[in-house]
């Protein structure tokens, strides 16, 4: 977890925004490439004032919900509106922000230059110098696109999504490219964002930005939402235990016990999860009785993540 229990305090989460007007909704959306089907009936809402967190692994189905939001593509079925809309409607567009994963910019324009192309399509954008500092480019707004590294195209997408002030942001795996540091200077932009009463719809593969951030998360697999709840909802109901040890027994062994979830080698110790610690630590001792530096804790939402996602029998699960 990046999070740590003082930041957690510093920036609690509000409550889940299930009482807000929806701002965003797939009602009953198919989306289909060819025989490949994206989306499967997917009913699925954002609320005012909430950051709500779309999980899922690759190809399970995010960006293409993405994008149907965004007007980037219509469904095969079903329904989609944004502020009660069609997405594709001008006055619709000027209220949303997006960063995508698979964004294409122009190399050769300066920075200060992309901002000031993206903030004349709306109405009302931020100053360029807000923009700059809210996104960290004030030293490299001179430079070229096609000069700056991973993180720093990073966040001059984000500054694109930001510059026009929209009421609803669409990040797509915003954080991929970032340091550390760089991550945690995103999150508190985000987090800002959100008290000031704007709308995010957020995919990541970092599960503890999803816990640090997330007023509600969303599971996708195989084109259907299978969880949806608070982290820490779907943490209390699904994660289990995780447990560590130094043990003498290869992981596909350990992986093979009952009640073992996932089993993953960390250094000199395993690192195992499982639905219930007690039946699996039995099987431990029993068949290693020299093991060593044992650990118990509450599984974390990674966990919750793959229980959800590795078996999920096609029913949904609502906290």
């Amino acid at each position: 977890m990046i999070a740590t229990l003082q930041e957690t305090q510093e920036h609690p989460k509000k409550q889940s925004g299930n009482d807000g007007v929806v701002i965003a909704s797939l009602r009953r959306a198919s989306k289909n490439f060819g025989n490949v089907q994206a989306l499967r009936q997917v009913d699925f809402t954002v609320r005012a004032g909430e950051l709500v967190a779309l999980l899922g692994p690759n190809g399970a189905g995010k960006t293409t919900a993405v994008k149907l939001f965004l007007g980037l593509a219509k469904p095969t079925s079903g329904t989609v509106s944004v502020f009660g809309g069609d997405p594709t409607n001008a006055e619709v567009r000027t209220r949303i922000g997006a960063m995508l994963q698979v964004a294409k910019v122009p190399e050769t324009l300066r920075v200060r230059e992309h901002i000031d192309l993206f903030s004349s399509y709306y109405p009302k954008p931020l100053p360029l110098a807000e923009t700059l500092a809210v996104a960290g480019l004030q030293e490299i707004k001179d430079r070229e696109f096609g000069e700056l590294s991973g993180g720093q195209r990073q966040r001059v997408l984000f500054a694109l999504a930001l510059c026009g002030d929209p009421d609803i942001f669409f990040l797509d795996e915003p954080t991929v490219g970032l340091d550390v540091e760089s991550r945690r200077q995103l999150w508190e932009e985000i987090r800002k964002l959100i008290a000031r009463g704007k709308t995010i719809l957020l995919t990541t593969h970092y599960l503890e930005e999803a816990d640090a951030l997330a007023d509600r998360v969303v599971v996708i697999n195989r084109g259907e939402i299978i969880a949806e709840g608070t982290p820490a909802k779907i943490k209390a109901s699904t994660a289990g235990r995780r447990i560590r040890c130094v043990s003498s027994l290869a992981i596909e062994t350990v992986r093979a016990l009952p009640g073992v979830v996932e089993v993953r080698r960390d250094r000199d110790a395993l690192e195992i999860h499982a639905a219930e610690a007690e039946p699996v630590l039995r099987e431990l001792l029993m068949r290693d009785p020299r093991l060593s530096g044992l650990d118990v804790s509450s599984a974390g939402l990674e966990e919750a993540f793959l229980a959800l996602t590795q078996d999920h029998g096609n029913a949904r699960v609502t906290l």
